[in-house]
């Protein structure tokens, strides 16, 4: 097998020593304080092999919570946190951005003092439970987010991004995808606006161009990398219009000078079924910039869209649980440690089946 896969990467002004990605895992080890910790430290460390890593979606404010026991970055004791984090990664040579996430509807009144979670559109999500201080509960309706709020919530991720240099990242994700809030604004199925902010598919884009621009002030737009999940059912989307939708993101997006385009082509995660899958060969219509995919990916899928020019990254998610060497593993065509116990994947403050996962001895 060729290994492309393997070969280094200039990202840009960094130099990535290969195309391999560490997906962005929510793990919630963080605790109830949602400051990052020595565990988390190891955890990336150990997987500082991969060319860049992606943090786990770390909220921007204490208005994006929507997920029990992950980290934030909306206050200098834990942008103070994640420098372990950083210090860790760049010890082994590895480069690592921070994803910036704001849950919005995927959220419930438990996270916020008993306020409803905000939204573009007061839609409820349809799903069967959420996952909450209180324990299970039902989703519920959130509130429309008033336009005069929304440049607060631009403010948010400005400081976010902020705080995330000051902890000694390499650069940026906007989450903009799985149905969080940039998401839910970039579909019509979730923005039923009438402002400037809906109603059209150039209004739907407007928030993210706004964060993008915010964020810019204070990152180079070259280390700003974005998410996308045009094909995903994940929280309750898919709008008949996707294809229009993010094509036209796509377009927006590959003027900007981005870091890159964090594309979810694979369908692994759940496709809404709303026509045909947007593959990666054609975002590379619209955007020209350094492309990942990701959902799916196995060695050899991935060696075959590098190979094909439809990709130049590869991100992978639930392979990097399990194998913290999985890059050692796929230069050698090594034999996958067994998939992670889902139960495990959340646990708080568990070592079980986070930074337990033995490496090949040499």
């Amino acid at each position: 097998m060729s290994k492309q896969l393997l070969t280094s990467f200039q990202l840009h002004d960094l130099t990535l020593s290969n195309r391999v990605v560490l997906a962005p895992l929510t793990r919630a080890r963080a605790g109830q304080e949602r400051l990052a910790n020595v565990m988390m430290a190891e955890y990336y460390r150990q997987r500082a092999s991969a060319g860049l890593l992606i943090s786990e979606a770390t909220s921007i404010s204490e208005q994006g919570l929507g997920w029990v026991n992950t980290p934030g970055i909306y206050s200098d004791a834990m942008a103070q946190a994640w420098r372990q984090v950083t210090d860790a990664v760049h010890s082994r040579g590895g480069r690592i951005f921070m994803q910036l996430w704001h849950c919005g509807r995927a959220s419930h009144s438990s996270f916020h003092g008993g306020q409803p979670a905000v939204a573009p559109s007061a839609i409820k999500l349809n799903g069967d439970y959420i996952h909450t201080p209180l324990g299970k509960q039902p989703y519920e309706t959130p509130r429309a987010l008033e336009t005069a709020e929304l440049a607060g919530v631009v403010e948010d991720y400005r400081r976010a991004a902020e705080r995330a240099l000051l902890a000694g990242f390499d650069g940026v994700e906007i989450h903009a995808a799985n149905g969080y809030l940039l998401d839910e604004f970039l579909q019509s199925k979730t923005n039923h606006r009438d402002d400037a902010y809906g109603g059209s598919i150039a209004n739907r884009y407007r928030l993210l161009g706004e964060v993008f621009a915010a964020i810019a002030t204070v990152w180079p737009a070259h280390r700003i990398g974005v998410r996308l999940s045009p094909n995903g059912a994940f929280n309750d989307m898919g709008s008949a219009d996707y294809r229009e939708q993010f094509a036209y993101v796509a377009q927006q997006l590959d003027r900007l000078g981005l870091a890159y385009l964090h594309v979810m082509d694979g369908l692994g995660f759940g496709f809404h079924q709303l026509g045909s899958a947007m593959t990666l060969s054609e975002f590379r219509e619209y955007f020209h910039g350094p492309l990942m995919g990701n959902s799916g990916y196995d060695q050899a899928s991935a060696e075959q869209a590098i190979a094909s020019g439809a990709a130049d990254l590869i991100a992978f998610g639930r392979p990097f649980i399990s194998n913290p060497d999985l890059v050692e593993r796929f230069a050698r065509n090594a034999a996958l440690n067994p998939e992670a116990d889902v139960a495990h994947w959340y646990t708080p403050g568990g070592a079980t089946g986070y930074i337990d996962f033995p490496c090949l001895q040499y």
